[in-house]
């Protein structure tokens, strides 16, 4: 089985994926994550025998060995095409670490399709030449198993969701048929400029996340599969001086590393007073508390000037940091004996110990 990657599926898209892995072997030199025990659902029975060319797929994809200076791709839009376009993709995970720039790109390299009732979008064996975003419409995925006679519905789209990723990504036929069960209108990008966006910006985001993890003394605890699996699903976030990037009170949405910049940690006492607790720098870490108590934040962080951070979202935390934990739960006993010392007493402080 092939290996699974974590940007698979969009948010809203059924379960199981309109293309899932098949045992065909891939030809692809970079996936976005190598292991099989990464928490991703499984995928539905291979599908073999689909008796159709497969002339794309002699094409080797190496991010390394693709140039920086290609012309980009553009298919005019007009203001309101580009506003509906920027909706549809904006919770495609697929997309979700690409930066502002990035994600313009991809808003230009995209092309409408308007499509009827009762449209193939997508054949099951057909070489993939497009990944598709849906704008609208309701859509039917098929497919066809070893041994049986006719296809099999498998699932199903209403309105949102992304389908046709994996022929891409892995140079193999398509898996699965999509056909349209009413009039709707897809956003499609070629092969080429999906590989180059998305592959491309994948292995980049690994390369430099996997440097980050390695500046973090706590991450060096990770087998090198779980430091790939965690570079891949960390996401960049900006942030400007002075600016709050979590706040005392709010409920945990996940954790920060520090890729460069300082912050500021700061808690309110009982008398309504601010008090500067720690700073954060480069190799660092925060947020991680209000996860392992499961309760609201315990501090205010203020980025100190300009700051790029890695964010993980709590799902991915609990799922990726188990061999962690006991580190962190170390680290935040420590911290609560430096609030002990700054306030003067535990009665003003939440006790951090407690990790029901």
């Amino acid at each position: 089985m092939l290996p699974k990657p974590t940007i698979i599926s969009e948010g809203n898209n059924p379960s199981p994926t309109s293309e899932e892995d098949s045992s065909s072997e891939t030809r692809l030199k970079f996936s976005p994550s190598p292991n099989p025990e990464d928490g991703e659902p499984d995928p539905t029975p291979p599908v073999r025998n689909v008796g159709r060319r497969k002339s794309v797929f002699a094409e080797a994809y190496n991010p390394e060995e693709d140039e920086d200076d290609k012309p980009s791709v553009v298919h005019p839009k007009s203001d309101s095409q580009r506003s509906r376009l920027a909706e549809a993709v904006k919770h495609i995970l697929l997309f979700r670490s690409l930066d502002a720039e990035q994600m313009q790109e991809v808003i230009d390299a995209m092309f409408e399709r308007k499509v009827t009732a009762g449209e193939y979008v997508i054949k099951q064996g057909d070489d993939g030449d497009n990944f598709y975003v849906i704008e609208s419409g309701k859509y039917k995925v098929f497919v066809k198993f070893d041994g049986e006679q006719d296809p099999k519905h498998v699932a199903g789209y209403d309105g949102t969701g992304s389908f046709g990723e994996l022929a891409l990504m892995y140079n193999m036929p398509r898996a699965a048929t999509v056909q349209s069960d009413s009039n709707g209108s897809l956003w499609a990008m070629d092969r080429q400029t999906f590989r180059r966006i998305v592959l491309k910006n994948a292995y980049k985001k690994r390369q430099m996340y996997e440097t980050l993890i390695e500046s973090v003394p706590m991450l060096k605890t990770l087998e090198n599969y779980e430091r790939m699996n965690l570079a891949d699903a960390l996401v960049p976030r900006v942030y400007t001086n002075g600016e709050t990037i979590i706040k005392q009170g709010d409920a945990a949405d996940g954790m920060y590393f520090v890729e460069d910049g300082d912050t500021r940690v700061v808690k309110i006492d009982g008398n309504g007073e601010e008090k500067e607790i720690n700073r954060t720098s480069k190799g660092g870490y925060f947020g991680e508390l209000a996860l392992l108590t499961k309760k609201p934040r315990a501090a205010t962080v203020i980025a100190a000037g300009n700051v790029k951070l890695a964010f993980l979202d709590v799902d991915a935390f609990e799922r990726l940091l188990g061999p962690c934990m006991d580190l962190m739960k170390r680290n935040a006993e420590d911290y609560e004996q430096q609030l002990i010392r700054i306030f003067g007493s535990k009665s003003n402080i939440t006790d951090i110990r407690q990790t029901s």
